[in-house]
């Protein structure tokens, strides 16, 4: 792994460039670096819906699995050619969705996001993680990336409804069901 940063004011920065892992510099503005900042977000917004007392342990247990595996992702933009995700990581992710949505009714009707904090936040995530998808598919429009590392936000996304769904219906709550004009 390359060095740790022990100096987090550097000023390299200030001229509107970054750093990449192979010390190449790139503008940032770049779709790679977007790419990342996405993925830094995504982490975020995880981080917060993990911060919930009330999230059950099997979604904790996964999502705190996860927060790593965004940080592999946002390794290989960093490092272009390294990869990190592989197809267990999808597979495990797609085990999850099955095993989650096991405990849910088939879906009629859109959900909106909301129902009770939880589920907006798992919500929020999903946009988010969908968002993240699109910006790595930009990069991957220039520079081929780890297909794997593709279809994982593509299932992550997946994930997140599903527990978005979960979370309001816990403790006796209910889905918001978008209703057409």
């Amino acid at each position: 792994m390359g060095n740790r940063l022990s100096k987090i004011v550097t000023r390299t920065g200030d001229a509107g460039t970054t750093g990449l892992a192979t010390g190449d510099r790139v503008a940032k503005t770049h779709p790679r670096i977007a790419a990342m900042g996405e993925l830094d977000e995504l982490n975020s917004q995880l981080g917060v819906l993990l911060a919930q007392a009330a999230l059950p342990k099997r979604f904790h247990d996964a999502l705190s699995l996860v927060q790593h595996r965004l940080f592999d992702i946002g390794g290989e933009l960093a490092l272009p050619g390294h990869t990190a995700i592989r197809e267990e990581h999808v597979a495990q992710l797609e085990d999850w969705v099955e095993a989650f949505n096991a405990d849910l009714p088939p879906l009629k009707d859109f959900v909106l996001p909301g129902g009770n904090p939880g589920a907006a936040q798992a919500h929020l995530a999903r946009a988010v993680a969908r968002r993240a998808e699109r910006g790595l598919w930009t990069v991957h429009g220039e520079t081929p990336l780890n297909p794997a590392a593709l279809r994982y936000l593509n299932r992550l996304s997946d994930l997140m409804f599903v527990i978005g769904r979960l979370l309001a219906r816990a403790d006796g709550g209910s889905e918001v069901i978008w209703k057409h004009a």
